[in-house]
């Protein structure tokens, strides 16, 4: 029958590695995947709309090296094209889209980006493609939003082509994990696409986790980072009670952490930054409000996380106050700015939070991070600024240092040494060193 004998060919084409796949959005999701199919050897198609992005990739087939919000090294080992041709759609046996889906104005989901991929896709689309998705959203996006824009007249789901959904687990800067060791949630329209994504997601990582449907697969993703959110949220409050009580919440979490059942220790910081955990708590409140459900936890986690910035500009001014000195005028310099430690990726990044939070009460702040060169105005900051150089002088010339990204690389004997005063929102330091305030 046709079902059979499509997704039968379908299936044999990826088992024999003549599909060439294609992968929509070329960033931190997308290169990554694409460099591991072409590594266990798929001819790729990579699509973007980003011309200046293309021209980079297009230059070197082997080592590429894209720097833009993000930095990614990928090589790519089969052929490999960076087009922003969608008509080259139909070239590709399976296509992936690996697109961003912000937030709007108001907090509410933009997947602007998943529509525009699918509208792009739709002429092109032909008998025995795979279209999978990979973007984090609210459950019912992949059936309800981004399958009515593919269909065509005379190619039905789940029989003619198969539509899947497999949410990303990218950790930027983790070294022990990579695409083909992450367990992969893969989920289908229809039993015939989760048998299709099975064959193509088999083919370039060890362990698969096949559920029930998409929306299921869809409510995984955000399970994931909702628990980050309100465990990193739970945490961040219990420091505001420990630094109030004059309690160390590192040691607090060091003890807690010898327990060996019933507890996971996530660490306080400035808050939180990255694509994931700012964002994707509110796809799942938006979508909760259609069932009449307000997800008041959650919510409440986010405005703890996002609350953090402001406590860290406080007990830096406290902190100078103690000193003799105020906010105002004072040299603060900011260490880090990415929004996790060893990567340049600065979205949602809470040190720029901090930035505009000392900037706002006058004090005189910069900036240094060996990963971040430049802050341009507009990127999350309201004034451009360069990165300075972490070394003794520069500590030294500056009345208070903020650790608000602890990266490896800087020398925290050398900054403990030379520094006046330091507001360490990581805990890099005891708290019972004399010029050390947590924060």
């Amino acid at each position: 029958m046709k079902p059979e004998s499509t997704l039968g060919r379908t299936i044999e084409r990826l088992a024999s590695r003549q599909s060439r796949i294609g992968i929509i959005g070329l960033g931190y999701v997308g290169l990554p995947l694409a460099a591991r199919f072409s590594e266990v050897g798929f001819a790729i198609t990579g699509f973007d709309v980003d011309a200046g992005k293309i021209a980079e990739l297009n230059r070197d087939n082997g080592f590429t090296k894209y720097v833009g919000r993000e930095t990614v090294q990928v090589r790519f080992e089969t052929d490999f094209l960076a087009t922003d041709d969608f008509a080259r759609t139909a070239e590709c046996d399976a296509l992936i889209i690996c697109v961003p889906t912000p937030l709007g104005k108001y907090h509410d989901p933009d997947i602007g980006y998943i529509l525009d991929a699918a509208r792009r896709i739709h002429p092109y689309l032909r008998e025995g493609q795979i279209v999978a998705l990979e973007s984090t959203t609210y459950p019912g996006t992949t059936e309800g939003d981004m399958l009515p824009e593919l269909l065509r007249e005379g190619l039905s789901v789940g029989e003619d082509f198969f539509v899947v959904y497999s949410p990303e687990r990218e950790d930027p800067g983790n070294a022990k994990f990579d695409i083909r060791s992450i367990p992969k949630v893969v989920s289908g329209v229809t039993e015939n696409c989760l048998a299709a994504a099975e064959a193509l997601y088999g083919a370039a990582v060890d362990n698969l986790v096949p559920v029930s449907s998409t929306r299921v697969a869809e409510m995984t993703k955000l399970l994931e980072n909702i628990h980050r959110s309100v465990n990193i949220g739970l945490v961040n409050e219990m420091k505001t009670v420990a630094d109030r009580m004059g309690i160390d919440i590192f040691e607090v979490i060091r003890a807690a952490a010898t327990k060996p059942f019933g507890f996971t220790p996530y660490y306080p910081g400035p808050g939180v930054g990255g694509h994931c955990i700012p964002v994707d708590p509110f796809y799942l409140t938006w979508k909760a409000r259609e069932y009449g459900i307000h997800t008041h936890f959650i919510e409440l986690a986010g405005e703890i996380n996002q609350a953090m910035p402001d406590f860290v500009v406080e007990k830096l001014m406290h902190a100078l106050n103690e000193e003799g000195k105020a906010l105002k005028g004072a040299r603060v310099l900011v260490l880090g700015v990415s929004f996790k430690k060893n990567i340049d990726d600065m979205r949602e990044s809470p040190s720029l939070h901090v930035i505009e939070g000392i900037a706002a009460k006058g004090g005189r702040v910069s900036y240094a991070d060996p990963f971040v060169p430049r802050l341009k105005a507009g990127h999350g900051v309201s004034s451009s600024y360069e990165s300075l150089h972490a070394d003794a002088a520069t500590i030294a010339a500056h009345d208070a240092v903020v650790i608000a990204t602890d990266h490896d690389n800087f020398d925290y004997d050398m900054i403990l040494r030379e520094a006046r005063l330091i507001i360490d929102t990581r805990g890099r330091y005891p708290a019972t060193e004399a010029k050390v305030t947590r924060a």
